[in-house]
């Protein structure tokens, strides 16, 4: 894949701005950076092609929470006409101590997954991905299990007991924290993390022939501003205790080059999960195996629980099938409740 046009959301700090100052290392002649106040972004790309002495850093403003600000970056974009090589969905929080849903009513540590899959069929419907795009979206440990202080949660049972087995509904009600999940940050994020391996997976089989999407986990890397949304006991009592573990944290910049690695993969893993081996926060990636990660059905339902929260759709003409390649440019917000709660 020729090293062109790359863009990197959450870039304003951590993981992001450290993934795009290695992309420009690696010879990439655009590489835009976004964030949530252009004034802060633009900052960013000054400071950026300070360090780095290129000039190839473009700011671009994008609220991953606000479905009007995802269609004026997409705009931009079509302005600017060129399309993209390698989309770095790197944008993510942690929960809140407290339960926060964002204007939309969706639970803040799954708002990024909205606005991604928003800017993500934007771009595809738009033409906006080059024909052998690669397109790389956060995950996390978490989302495989055996993580200490996480657990996800069990679809298929939660469904059953909650929503008559519909898997789509028990998605969205997990997106939307809704009136029969518990609200417990740390299982919060695992369920964020499972529910974007599984998107991931949904993503592959919609693709165009040529264009490839993974879920990479960055590993730990807590010297960034992710954690700044997080409850004391992961603050200040698991992130201290793995940081005195040999090999188990490591720079923003050693994570954020799992992220390059992956942008180099074949369509033949095409929709996987990668992260650190079974038990480790860093060191080398793996494709994960564990079976509720390969679920089907759990993949194709949050894949229509996130289109139907954000009333954004790309489908093939059959699950397995050439995707749709007639469909407008332009997106289609449907009307959601407006609802704040903490």
């Amino acid at each position: 894949m020729k090293h062109s046009f790359a863009l990197v959301t959450g870039a304003t700090s951590g993981l992001g701005y450290a993934a795009a100052s290695l992309l420009a290392a690696k010879g990439y002649r655009q590489v835009i950076v976004t964030g949530r106040r252009l004034a802060q972004v633009r900052k960013t790309a000054a400071q950026l092609a300070a360090e780095t002495k290129k000039k190839v850093f473009t700011p671009l403003e994008l609220e991953l929470d606000s479905p009007s600000s995802v269609e004026s970056a997409l705009g931009e974009l079509v302005k600017q006409g060129e399309p993209i090589d390698f989309l770095l969905l790197n944008a993510g929080l942690v929960p809140f101590k407290k339960r926060v849903l964002t204007p939309a009513g969706i639970e803040a540590s799954q708002a990024p997954l909205i606005g991604h899959h928003q800017l993500t069929v934007g771009l595809l419907r738009a033409n906006l991905l080059s024909p052998n795009a690669r397109i790389v979206i956060a995950g996390a440990e978490p989302a495989r299990g055996g993580v200490p202080m996480f657990k996800y949660t069990d679809l298929p049972a939660f469904a059953a007991k909650h929503h008559q087995g519909d898997r789509t509904a028990a998605v969205e009600a997990l997106i939307r924290n809704g009136p029969n999940v518990k609200y417990v940050p740390n299982n919060a994020y695992a369920d964020a993390k499972l529910i974007i391996a599984w998107w991931t997976a949904a993503l592959a089989r919609r693709l165009p022939a040529g264009m490839a999407v993974y879920a990479v986990s960055p590993g730990a890397a807590t010297d960034t501003k992710v954690v700044r949304s997080a409850g004391p006991a992961l603050r200040y009592l698991f992130i201290p205790i793995v940081n005195l573990i040999p090999g188990m944290n490591q720079t923003p910049e050693t994570a954020a080059r799992r992220y390059l690695q992956a942008s180099e993969f074949g369509t033949d893993v095409s929709g996987k999960f990668f992260a650190s081996a079974k038990g480790k926060f860093t060191g080398p990636i793996e494709e994960q195996l564990q079976p509720h990660l390969h679920d089907r059905a759990s993949q194709e339902a949050a894949w229509q629980a996130v289109v139907k929260v954000s009333g954004a759709d790309f489908s093939p003409a059959s699950p397995s099938g050439p995707p749709i390649t007639n469909r407008p440019a332009g997106l289609t917000w449907k009307n959601s409740s407006s609802s704040v709660a903490t």
